[in-house]
């Protein structure tokens, strides 16, 4: 039975891991799960500098799921590689690296100083706002994304996964946007946008207001996007949106995806990950599935 999949030349034993900005650097996770079982640990967000994220109240429970408007809060990068990377080499596992900014410069600056550190994969956050542009997110805008990841993709010297945003009319168009551009990879779906408001106070639940969505209510969008994406281009495919177990994982592995990336579910669940690792070997098994190239992409 083989659970190893190849992801832009970079071979993961098994095809769970984090999504980014669910599970930190791994500590805070690493005394409920054994890391060295996980496929790669996505880390949170990374910038050229540290932020400080949005004002609260930035997270709000909603049917299915959850809004958040954390604003990407991290260290920096320069603290990542002190901290971060020296604690998840420890592990036996694949780090990737989550890239944002808010300028094209912020990005590469980002990935630049990444160059040379022992890291396996980067993963472009093209969900950010554009400051550049009036604050319309990068991953929106098909000729935007394929000039962001073509400046991003000179600067690196690790495989670039392309993050997508779903709040865009076609998602193949800028999936190809992003291949045209030099992606090695693509990761999906990223947050739908959402708003919760309180009846009573009269007011929205979040600070900003508007907040990315995430959790179950979101999979069948993201296993259609997924599905999509992955007849639309030739490269790797992370699936991710609303992957809670096992069943979850193997329905975006039919749709195409070579990898998923369990989020929200750690937030109710620590061991979500390793329970969708077992679950999906259990799976083989049963039904006597001996790799899972067998039924990747077995949906017409």
């Amino acid at each position: 039975m083989n659970t190893k999949v190849n992801i832009c030349g970079v071979e993961l034993k098994n095809p769970v891991m984090t999504a980014s900005g669910t599970f930190g650097s791994g500590r805070e996770y690493s005394e409920f799960v054994d890391l060295n079982k996980l496929g790669a640990v996505v880390v949170k967000g990374v910038a050229d500098k540290p932020w400080n994220g949005n004002p609260a109240p930035r997270i709000a429970e909603v049917y299915g799921g959850m809004l958040n408007s954390v604003g990407l809060q991290n260290p920096g990068v320069d603290y990542f590689i002190e901290n971060d990377i020296p604690f998840l080499r420890q592990f036996d596992t694949k780090i990737i690296v989550n890239v944002c900014g808010h300028s094209i410069e912020e990005y590469t600056n980002v990935v630049k100083k990444l160059q040379g550190q022992d890291v396996d994969l980067l993963e472009l956050n093209i969900s950010c706002p554009n400051v550049s542009e009036g604050g319309m997110a990068f991953g929106t805008d098909p000729l935007m994304v394929e000039k962001v990841v073509n400046e991003v993709k000179k600067a690196a010297d690790k495989p670039l996964i392309v993050k997508l945003s779903p709040n865009v009319t076609d998602i193949t168009e800028i999936a190809r946007a992003a291949v045209s551009g030099g992606a090695d990879g693509l990761s999906l779906i990223n947050t739908l946008t959402g708003m919760k408001i309180d009846i009573y106070k009269r007011q929205p639940i979040l600070y900003r207001k508007i907040g990315g969505m995430s959790g179950p209510a979101v999979k069948p969008v993201a296993v259609r996007m997924v599905y999509q994406v992955c007849k639309a281009v030739d490269v790797p495919v992370i699936g991710m949106g609303g992957i809670s177990n096992a069943e979850d994982a193997i329905e975006f592995i039919m749709a195409g995806a070579t990898g998923v990336s369990i989020g929200t579910a750690n937030f109710i669940n620590p061991r979500a990950t390793i329970e969708t690792v077992e679950g999906i070997e259990e799976y083989m098994r049963k039904y006597d599935v001996k790799d899972l190239k067998e039924i990747r992409g077995i949906i017409d």
